[in-house]
């Protein structure tokens, strides 16, 4: 079978399964989790996986799963990636109402195409006419929440990073592959749906921010207290006085939480703690600008007497899709949703740690746009299921096979003029010199 028999094989394949993805999907919606503890989600894509007579390894970043396909012979290796967490979001009509999570980031979509593609090359027998292999790869913590339970995972031992695919780099699930594809959602009011081929997006660094005061009774004897949350609040500030000299091509965004603000209304806070992002478009300015925050930060706690400390924690690289690739998915792109549904994307400030991989091999990471309402946000719905599992499950298994077919060339290509910035030893080189640098 030829390259164009292939396509028209695994695309039939696809709209005969879509009924079995959209109910996984749908499945993974009805049970949100959050990063490290997808459990459930796990299981189901295990499952999925066991289904199909797919043998996997399990455990990787704690949750994920790993399933790998071979052709006829392994001359290259693609990935296939989807994410198994959710966001919190307790507005969310479908929120779980004790945790707050919910899928209003559409990972569950993402897991959709994955099995998607998964069950169309398998139904297909796609494999015995692709030169490279086909890892299918579930992963956990994509979203970068909960920063204080994740960090005392890490001091407890069970993690080394706070991210899934940062942490999966550093186990080495990535070692045995040679590039690397996903997708996420976005909103449209295009009834066709749209495909956004991508573009970079913002690395951050993680911080967790403890300011230290004295208490003493907030009425009767407040000369006697150092109030922590005053620090606090002149901290921010302090950053907000600064952005002035945030450059806008570096695309810089800090954006704090409050974790404990004070126990009593009555006693001058003596404790407060605080999250957030330092965000940036390249890895120096990233550098630059944390110790920029970090000196406002602290002079908020000097401003009154306070103390300031500041824990950065390794977060996510900028993301640098590649153009090659982009060329392979540009065109499966056009032929599924129409050149006129086809755009190619704009520098995002939001992150993921997809960008920590395209360090170190060639990737893509399209956005389709099949929701409506606000990503993270009470408003997400996903309304146009077939643009986001079906045309998009066709895009991706037809990329794949222009990769691997003809004794994988194109994926050959696209390795060879692909420069790695990192390897793997000397990503966890710089990820740990984050918190070292303190």
């Amino acid at each position: 079978m030829n390259k164009a028999q292939l396509k028209e094989a695994v695309c039939k394949a696809i709209d005969a399964r879509f009924e079995d993805v959209e109910k996984l999907a749908m499945d993974i919606f009805a049970e949100p989790e959050l990063g490290f503890k997808e459990q459930k989600t796990s299981a189901k894509v295990k499952a999925a996986f066991d289904a199909l007579g797919l043998a996997h390894t399990d455990g990787w970043g704690i949750t994920g799963v790993k399933a790998r396909v071979k052709g006829k012979k392994s001359r290259k290796t693609v990935a296939l990636l989807g994410e198994l967490d959710a966001i919190v979001c307790r507005d969310h009509p479908n929120a779980d109402p004790v945790t707050g999570a919910a899928h209003c980031c559409g990972h569950n979509v993402q897991i959709g195409n994955l099995l998607a593609v998964a069950m169309a090359f398998k139904d297909a027998d796609i494999m015995k006419y692709l030169d490279g292999d086909v890892v299918f790869f579930a992963v956990p913590a994509e979203e970068y929440v909960e920063i204080d339970y994740r960090n005392g995972l890490r001091e407890k031992g069970q993690l080394r990073y706070l991210g899934g695919k940062a942490e999966i780099i550093a186990q080495g699930g990535f070692d045995d592959v040679d590039m690397a594809m996903q997708m996420h959602v976005d909103p449209t009011d295009n009834p066709n749906g749209e495909f956004q081929v991508g573009a970079s997006c913002n690395g951050f660094i993680g911080k967790l921010i403890e300011y230290r005061g004295k208490a003493a009774h907030a009425a009767g004897a407040p000369d006697k207290g150092v109030n922590a949350l005053n620090a606090a609040m002149m901290g921010v500030m302090g950053v907000n006085a600064i952005r002035e000299t945030f450059r806008d091509d570096d695309c810089v965004r800090f954006h704090p939480i409050i974790n404990a603000g004070g126990d009593l209304v009555n006693v001058i806070p003596d404790r407060v703690k605080m999250e957030s992002y330092v965000r940036a478009a390249k890895l120096d300015a990233l550098t630059r600008y944390n110790k920029a925050i970090n000196r406002a930060l602290k002079a908020g706690g000097d401003a009154i007497g306070a103390s300031c400390e500041i824990q950065d924690l390794p977060g996510y690289l900028p993301l640098r899709p590649d153009e090659n690739f982009h060329d392979v998915l540009r065109a499966n792109a056009q032929e599924v949703f129409g050149k006129e549904n086809v755009v190619e994307g704009v520098h995002s400030a939001g992150s993921t740690d997809m960008g920590d991989v395209s360090h170190l091999m060639p990737v893509v990471h399209p956005w389709v746009g099949c929701v409506k309402g606000v990503l993270h946000g009470a408003s997400y719905n996903f309304d146009n299921k077939e643009a986001g599992l079906k045309k998009t499950a066709k895009v991706l298994a037809m990329t794949i096979i222009d990769l691997l077919a003809d004794d994988a060339q194109e994926a050959q290509r696209i390795c060879d003029n692909f420069k790695p910035v990192l390897t793997k030893e000397s990503y966890c080189e710089y990820m740990d010199s984050i918190s070292k640098a303190q």
